[in-house]
Parts: structure tokens; C-alpha cells; sequence
């Protein structure tokens, strides 16, 4: 390794090493330097695209060792051969070098940003918020078109930070730190559209920093330290801009010349709370503001300002400026002049003093619409000194107050003196602002009033009757009460009867509680909200007019009022646990059920609504039974109809499926028709045991059973009673049907000889009320031999007397010896029913007695039959 360090170290130095030295270089050069480079550009080749610089890498010439190892060489070669391989070797090891390195710093980047920001890897959209940066992370690409960077701690934006990202199109580095912007950092940026640099520590504002940032349309410099913006326009080569935010509290000066390059802006914030140096036709350049956002507090400023936007701003907003100084007021008097449609004051102190002063500017603006205060403070009581002297305006027609603080509002006067400006105005809003009382000769005034918003207020029941007096808000169409402390709905309804215009009426979020059946309502009120009320029952107290009503949130549990004309229903938020019914409102094309405790609805209940077109029934804990997964799945239309299908509509049962979306659940056959399923079954258990009853009726398994239970109780029992027990000679086994020729011609044959036979005949020796099996097996077990008499009737019978063919397992377990079978007539082995397997093997095994017809063969007969029994 000496050598190849001394050869990179002085690449051009010819140094006196021997031919063996040089060898040694050039494979350790190769083992070092060629193999770690060469799997670098096999790993990164493909995505970086650099086929040349690593195909070398595997062309390299070989040494004549190689060339030996690989068969290609024919020998050593020369010393002279080597050297020149090895001057090689050393030129391709500085390529392999400076390969490495650009791939290994390419690699580092890509690693440093995957870290940074694990969003960024192969998305658009690269957020890199909040994560305690310090520097924008390298590795940035054209694929990136919004990369948010807010919430960091950068401090230098540096030339080839943004150099790669050259489609961003958003570009956001809101509260960081940033102090240093190098000159051309945006400027491959040319789509950038928008740029978010506030709440930083920027300085000064430099032209070049914006000089390539042709596409731009937005742009935030608020919140940094810069004082003025320069001599010259920063913004002279933003011809597409279209928002403009500036200022911060050192914000100071604006000069002339500051805007040129700008002449249509949709919006531009100034925030010059501390601006006190404006040079006189600064804003003059920019033709057409939409909105202006200016926040002063030096008057002679906000006059001067105002003065160049008298033909350019449509929309005028001022913030944190206080009209507390009367001798200010003349400074206000340019706005008369003003071509603005909109006055928007917020947070701006007014006083008794200037209000008038105020009122006749805004009054003598020629174009002027809407006038808006909002979370403004009024120190007074309405008591000015001086009297508006104004003409009404021609234009206003819209007057917004939200928020306006008024200390001793208690005390405020009725407002006399501005009651004839106000008859032209047709939407007043009065929000937030402890309003508890509108004096009757105000409303009386409000002659072209169509919409009036008095939320959030302490109107009571008493004081909106006195509010809403005759004569009152004769145009009106639209009433807004709502968060107000109404308690009584029917005064409410009779304070506002005679309002014959009165469309829409929101009395929500007030305290009315139970509701009476008859109430008096606006003829053409069509659109009620008592939503939040705590309504618990509706009666007939509700207009029949009605197209639209809202009775969400409370605590109604069923729907049932008739209602023709109603096409939209809300009932969100109740107790209600089925839809309402369709035919009391049958021209419904809008409700919402949502947050009740429906737990499903029917293909009837949908279907009966004919004119549904929305229905919102998400957010309930739904039953996923089968009739209704089969309705809501595969019924056409469903989908098309209910809001916030699929996600809001979630299964509460089975648990099985509990959290699952209702579309997205399948149940299983048996889950669906478990009474059709459980019918089946026992029908085909039924259906088997009809079978099984069949067969073993055909197949005499009855009486094969009946006989198992007989052979088991006789195992249980001895083999062979005791000698004392014997009470007969012979058992007699016979059909009924042969009863005549056993009892009148056998029996007297037997038990008459000399010595007599006792046999025992179950119609004459059985126990009666023994069970029949204990009785033939007892008589068995107590006979000396067991005596068959068979016929063409014992065997072709229906076997009436089972009890008789028990004995067979116990007779012929024991002993074939003790049976003794009397033919009393022919009949063939084959016929005897293949259940008698040991009758039918002993008939064919051992002889048996042939009753014969002939009176001179029966006494060989009985001879034979009683040295049988006597056996």
C-alpha cells in the first residue's frame, strides 16, 4: 500500500521502484480502489445514469498474470509490459477516485434527505415541518412540486439548496430563522407560484432574491425584521403576483417606487402597526386591489395611504387603528372620496366623540355597500354631542356588526339619531354584542330590511316582542334569534305572526322545553330551526307551511306530524329508533337521522319515501342483520342516496362484525337463514327417521332389536338354574294358530302317561303382571328341555308372540341338546325367515320329530317324543 500512496500522491513524479514494486502497485490498486468503486456504480448505476463512468471499471487492461490465469496470455511478458500496464492502472485508479466520490456524495444526499424528511421519498409533496432542521437537506429533485419546510430553525438559504427542484410549485419557510438568503437562490425556481417567508429574521428585502420567480402569484414576507423595503421595488419583475402580505412591527417606511412592477393585486396585507413614514403616491402604481388588509395606528399615515387607493381597492380593511382623537377626524374626511364597495373596521377603538364623524364619511362614500365592524370596542353610551349630519346613502345595503364591545351596554340610548340612514339597508347583522332590546321606531325604520341576524344576543321573550313591534321589519324574510334566551315558542310564533314576508325563522340553541299544540305563526313561513332546544315531544304547535324543518338535537324519540309541503326533515342527534313515517310528509326529498339509535331500516321504509333524494343516516349503531345487509347492499340507487356512504355507516352487531362498514360485510348462510336452516334439519332428521322406521319395519328390525335386549338380559343371568329349581320337563314353544292340536292332544298326551310331564304353556304357567321377556326366560331356565312345535303358521306369521322367540338366543347359547323341534307339518328349511339362523341350522343339522297324520305311526310318534323328553 506505500507504493500505490506514494504513486496518487505524486501522480506526475517518476519514482525509482523495481519492476516487482510496480506490480505489487497495480494490484493493489486494483484490490483497493477498483473493487469498492466498481460496486458502488453497480449499485447506483442504473438510478443515476452514469453507464461510462462504470463500464471502464470492468474493461480495465489485465496484467500478463491475469492473462496466464484466464489461458489468454502464452506467457509473462516483459518487464517493459508491466510498466506500461501499471502507468495505466494508475490513470484509470484517479478516474475509479473521482467516481467514487461523486457517487458517494450523491448516495449521502439521498440518505441525509430520506432522514430528514420521510415523506419526501418519491412523493410530490415533500413535508418537512417541524422536525428541528437546521438547513434545507440536500437531495431535493425535480419530482418535488410542494416542499414545506415551516417550523424549523434554517438559518441560510444557500445557492445550490434549491438548485435540483426545479418543478416546485410551493414553496413554504414560515417560522424558521432565516437571516441570509443568497442571491440566486430561487432562480431556478421558475415555477414556483408560492412563497412563504414570514415570521423569520430577514433583514432587507433584495430584488434578486425574486428576479426568476416568473410564475409567482403569492407571496409572505410579514413577520420579519426589515424596516423599509428598500430604494427600489423587490418586486418589479413579479408580473403575475396576486397576493402580497408585508410589515412586521420595525416596519417603518414606504417609498416611493417601492410597488412598481405591480399593477393588479387580489390581496395585499400591509402590517404597519408602527409605519410612520409613507411617501405620497407610493400605492399609486398598483391600478386595482381587490382587498386591502391595512393595520395602522398614525393617522396621517392611514390618511395618505388611503388617498392613493381612493380609485384602486374595492374592498378596504382597517385593523388596530383607534378614532379616539376628534381633531383626527378631518383626516378621516378623504375617504369620502373613496371608490371602495366594503369598509371593514376590526379590533379599532371608537368613542362617542367620532363616531359621528365616522358615520357621515362612511355615508358620503360614493360606491359604498357593506360596512363591517367586527371585535370592535365602543366607549360610550350612544350620547353624541354632535349630530350626524349626513345625506343617507344611496348604496349601503349591508351592515355587519360581530363582537362589538360596548362596557356599559345597559345604558345605551335608542338610537335616534341615525334612524333615518338606515331605511334602505336590507341585511343587518348583529352578532355577539349583548343586544337585548331593538326600539320599535328602529325597527319600524328598517323599511327595505330582508335579513337580520341577531345571534348570540340576550333577546328575551318580552323584549322580542317589543323588538319585532307592529309596523316593524316589514320586508323581512329572513329572522336569525337563534343562542338568544328565548323560553316561550308560542309568544315567540305570536310576537312574529304579522311579519307576512318572514320566510325562514332560526330560533335554535334557545330553552323552550315542552311546546303547546296551538300556536300562531308568519303565514309563509316556510324554513323553521329548533334545533338545540330541548324539545322533547312536537305537536301541532308546528307550522303545517313548512318546507324545511330542523329539530335536530333534542331529545325527540318518534316523528309523526303532517306535514305536506315538507321536503327537508333534520332530526340528527335524537332518540329516534326507527325512520319516520313516509305518508304524513309525502313530498320529503331531503332528511337526516343522523347520531340516533336506529339500528336499521327496511326496503318498505325506504321505498315508501318516493321522492327521497339525500338521506343521512350515518353515525348510528346499525344491526347488520341479514334482511338488512341484503337491502342496503344490493338495492339499486341506496349508494346514490345516503350521505357518507360507505364510511359512516358502521355495524354495532354481531359482534362478529362490529366496527365493520355495513357495504363491506358478508355473512354466512346459517347467519342469514337460521330458521330456514334449523327447518331443514329436522325435516331431514324427520325425513331419515321415516327411512330408518321403514326399513327396520321391512326388515323386522324391531324385532332383531327385541331380541338383542332379550339375549342381553338372559347373559345377564346363570347359564343354568340349580337342579332344586327344574319345575318342568319341557317348555312348549308354538304358534297360536297350532294351539288346538299342543293343548287338546299333546298336552293330554304328555301329562297323562305314565309317569306324567309337566310342560309349562305360557297361556297357563305365566305369571301375570311379569313382564313377558322374564316370564320366557324364567320358564326356559326352569324347564328341562325347551320343545318347538313348528308349522307353515309358526313361520309365516306376522310373529305375534315375539316374546316366545326370545328364548332362542338363550336356548341355543347354551345347549342345541335342549331343544327338541316337533314338525307338525312338512315344511322346507328355505321358508323359516332367515332371522331363525340357528332354528334353520339346527334344521338342517339334527333330526327333529314329523307329527304323522296316520293313527297307527303317532304312537311311535309319542314314543319317541317321551324318550326325547326323558333324555
Amino acid at each position: 500500500m506505500q507504493a500505490a500512496e506514494l504513486e496518487l500522491a505524486s501522480p506526475g513524479i517518476s519514482s525509482a521502484r523495481s519492476p516487482e514494486d510496480e506490480e505489487q502497485a497495480v494490484r493493489l490498486e486494483k484490490a483497493d480502489l477498483v473493487q469498492p468503486a466498481a460496486l458502488i456504480c453497480r449499485r447506483l448505476q442504473k438510478p443515476l445514469a452514469l453507464p461510462r463512468g462504470c463500464d471502464f471499471l470492468f474493461s480495465l487492461p489485465q496484467t500478463p498474470k491475469a492473462e496466464k490465469a484466464t489461458g489468454r496470455g502464452e506467457g509473462r511478458g516483459s518487464k517493459k509490459e508491466e510498466l506500461r500496464v501499471g502507468k495505466i492502472m494508475t490513470t484509470h485508479t484517479w478516474r475509479v477516485w473521482a467516481i467514487y466520490m461523486v457517487l458517494a456524495a450523491k448516495l449521502s444526499e439521498e440518505q441525509v434527505l430520506k432522514q430528514a424528511c420521510p415523506s419526501c421519498d418519491a412523493t410530490q409533496l415533500c413535508n418537512c415541518s417541524s422536525m428541528g432542521l437546521d438547513f434545507i437537506p440536500p437531495g431535493l429533485t425535480g419530482k418535488i412540486t410542494v416542499l414545506n419546510l415551516a417550523h424549523n430553525r434554517i438559518k441560510h438559504i444557500r445557492s445550490q439548496d434549491l438548485q435540483q427542484a426545479v418543478n416546485l410549485r410551493a414553496l413554504l419557510l414560515q417560522f424558521n430563522e432565516i437571516s441570509l438568503i443568497d442571491r440566486d437562490s430561487f432562480h431556478s425556481l421558475g415555477k414556483l407560484e408560492l412563497l412563504d417567508l414570514s415570521n423569520n429574521s430577514l433583514a432587507h428585502l433584495s430584488p434578486a432574491w425574486f428576479g426568476h420567480l416568473f410564475s409567482l402569484q403569492h407571496l409572505h414576507l410579514q413577520g420579519n425584521s426589515y424596516r423599509d423595503l428598500g430604494k427600489n421595488s423587490p418586486f418589479s419583475s413579479l408580473s403575475n403576483l396576486s397576493s402580497l402580505y408585508l410589515g412586521n412591527p420595525q416596519f417603518s417606511t414606504i417609498r416611493q417606487g417601492n410597488f412598481e412592477g405591480i399593477e393588479l393585486l387580489d390581496k395585499l396585507w400591509i402590517d404597519g402597526g408602527n409605519l410612520s413614514q409613507y411617501e405620497p403616491g407610493s400605492l399609486k402604481s398598483i391600478k386595482k386591489i381587490n382587498h386591502m388588509i391595512i393595520n395602522l395606528r398614525n393617522m396621517s399615515v392611514f390618511s395618505a395611504v388611503v388617498r392613493d387607493l381612493l380609485h384602486s381597492v374595492t374592498w378596504l380593511e382597517v385593523r388596530e387603528i383607534a378614532f379616539s382623537i376628534l381633531a383626527e377626524m378631518q383626516l378621516l374626511r378623504v375617504m369620502s372620496s373613496s371608490f371602495a364597495k366594503k369598509i371593514s373596521f376590526k379590533q379599532t377603538l371608537l368613542i362617542d366623540a367620532t363616531v359621528p364623524d365616522i358615520v357621515s364619511t362612511l355615508e358620503d362614500m360614493p360606491k359604498l355597500v357593506e360596512v363591517e365592524l367586527i371585535d370592535c370596542r365602543l366607549l360610550g353610551t350612544g350620547r353624541w354631542k354632535t349630530q350626524i349630519q349626513a345625506n343617507q346613502s344611496q348604496t349601503a345595503r349591508v351592515l355587519t356588526i360581530e363582537k362589538l364591545s360596548i362596557e356599559k351596554f345597559y345604558l345605551f340610548t335608542d338610537l335616534q339619531a341615525v334612524e333615518g340612514l338606515l331605511s334602505l339597508l336590507t341585511k343587518v347583522t348583529v352578532v355577539n354584542t349583548k343586544v337585548f332590546l331593538v326600539p320599535c321606531r328602529l325597527s319600524q325604520h328598517l323599511l327595505s330590511l330582508q335579513y337580520l341576524d341577531l345571534s348570540a344576543n340576550l333577546l328575551g321573550d318580552q323584549s322580542l316582542e317589543h323588538s319585532a313591534c307592529p309596523g316593524g321589519w316589514p320586508s323581512l324574510q329572513t329572522l336569525n334569534l337563534s343562542q338568544n334566551s328565548l323560553s316561550d315558542l308560542e309568544m315567540t310564533g305570536k310576537s312574529l305572526s304579522h311579519l307576512r314576508n318572514l320566510i325562514l325563522l332560526d330560533v335554535s340553541q334557545n330553552n323552550f322545553g315542552e311546546i303547546p299544540d296551538v300556536c300562531e305563526w308568519p303565514k309563509n313561513l316556510k324554513y323553521l330551526n329548533l334545533s338545540s332546544t330541548q324539545i322533547p315531544k312536537l305537536t301541532t304547535c308546528i307550522p303545517s307551511t313548512l318546507e324545511v324543518l330542523d329539530v335536530s338535537a333534542n331529545n325527540l324519540r318518534e316523528f309523526g306530524l303532517q306535514l305536506p309541503f315538507l321536503r327537508e326533515l333534520y332530526l340528527a342527534k335524537n332518540q329516534l329508533k326507527t325512520l319516520p313515517g313516509a305518508a304524513p310528509i309525502p313530498n320529503l326529498v331531503a332528511m337526516s337521522v343522523r347520531r340516533n339509535k336506529l339500528n336499521s331500516f327496511s326496503r318498505e321504509e325506504f321505498e315508501s319515501f318516493k321522492k327521497m333524494e339525500l338521506l343521512d343516516a350515518s353515525d348510528n349503531n346499525f344491526i347488520c342483520s341479514c334482511d338488512f345487509l341484503s337491502f342496503i347492499q344490493q338495492q339499486a340507487g341506496v349508494a346514490q342516496v345516503l350521505v357518507g356512504w360507505p364510511d359512516k355507516y358502521v355495524c354495532d352487531s354481531p359482534l362478529a362484525v362490529r366496527g365493520a362498514q355495513v357495504g363491506a360485510v358478508h355473512l354466512s348462510l346459517m347467519e342469514c337463514h337460521r330458521s330456514l336452516v334449523v327447518s331443514l334439519a329436522c325435516a331431514l332428521v324427520f325425513v331419515v327417521i321415516l327411512v330408518l322406521v321403514a326399513v327396520g319395519y321391512k326388515y323386522h328390525a324391531v324385532w332383531y332389536l327385541r331380541m338383542t335386549w332379550a339375549w342381553l338380559q338372559a347373559k345377564r343371568k346363570p347359564k343354568r338354574a340349580p337342579p332344586k329349581d327344574i319345575c318342568y320337563d319341557a317348555f312348549v314353544s308354538y304358534s297360536e294358530n297350532d294351539s288346538d292340536w299342543v293343548e287338546n292332544i299333546m298336552v293330554r298326551e304328555l301329562e297323562q302317561a305314565c309317569p306324567p310331564f309337566r310342560l309349562c304353556l305360557h297361556k297357563r304357567d305365566f305369571v301375570p303382571g311379569k313382564w313377558i321377556v322374564d316370564n320366557i326366560i324364567d320358564s326356559i331356565e326352569k324347564s328341562h328341555k325347551t320343545l318347538f312345535v313348528l308349522s307353515e303358521h309358526f313361520v309365516q306369521s306376522e310373529w305375534c308372540k315375539y316374546e316366545l322367540d326370545f328364548s332362542h338366543f338363550r336356548l341355543f347359547d347354551e345347549n342345541n341338546d335342549a331343544a327338541i323341534l316337533v314338525l307338525l307339518e312338512p315344511i322346507q328349511s328355505k321358508a323359516i325367515p332367515k332371522r331363525f339362523c340357528k332354528l334353520r341350522k339346527i334344521m338342517n343339522t339334527k333330526t327333529y320329530l314329523e307329527w304323522p297324520p296316520e293313527e297307527e305311526q303317532q304312537e311311535m310318534f309319542w314314543f319317541n317324543l317321551k324318550i326325547a323328553l326323558k333324555s
